[in-house]
C-alpha cells in the first residue's frame, strides 16, 4: 500500500524528470537559435547533448548562459515591438490631429466632402 510519503517522493521526481525535460528542450532550440555558431558547432552541441544531456546542459548553461539570456531578451523585445506596431495600426491611421485636418480641407476644397463633414472630421481629429 502507498503512503502520504510515497506519494511525495513520486511527485518530487516526477518534477525533476519535467524539469529535466524542459531544461534539454530550451537548450537544443536555442542551439539552433543561436547565428554565431556554425553549423558543426551546433551539431557537435546536439551529440553531446544525446549522449551525456546532464553534463552537455550544464556546460551550455555555464558557457553560454549570457548569450541565451540575450537573445531571448531580444526575441522578447522585437516580439514586443511588433505588438506595439500592430496595435497602432489596428487602433488607428497614426496620422496626427494637424494632418487628418490637413487632408479634410483638401477634401473641403476638392468638393468631396460638405462644410458640415469637414467639421465633424475636424472634431474627431482634435478629440
Amino acid at each position: 500500500m502507498n503512503t502520504l510519503w510515497d506519494f511525495i517522493v513520486w511527485i518530487f521526481w516526477f518534477y525533476v524528470i519535467v524539469a529535466c525535460i524542459w531544461i534539454f528542450i530550451t537548450v537544443f532550440i536555442d542551439i539552433f537559435r543561436d547565428h554565431t555558431l556554425n553549423g558543426w558547432a551546433k551539431a557537435l552541441w546536439v551529440i553531446f547533448l544525446v549522449f551525456v544531456p546532464f553534463l552537455a546542459a550544464f556546460i551550455y548553461l555555464i558557457a553560454r548562459g549570457d548569450s541565451m539570456t540575450k537573445r531571448n531578451m531580444e526575441r522578447a523585445q522585437a516580439m514586443s515591438a511588433e505588438q506595439a506596431q500592430y496595435i497602432r495600426n489596428v487602433a488607428g491611421t497614426g496620422q496626427s490631429a494637424t494632418a487628418e485636418i490637413e487632408s479634410a480641407k483638401k477634401l473641403l476644397d476638392s468638393g468631396a466632402i460638405t462644410s458640415a463633414e469637414y467639421e465633424a472630421l475636424k472634431a474627431k481629429a482634435l478629440q
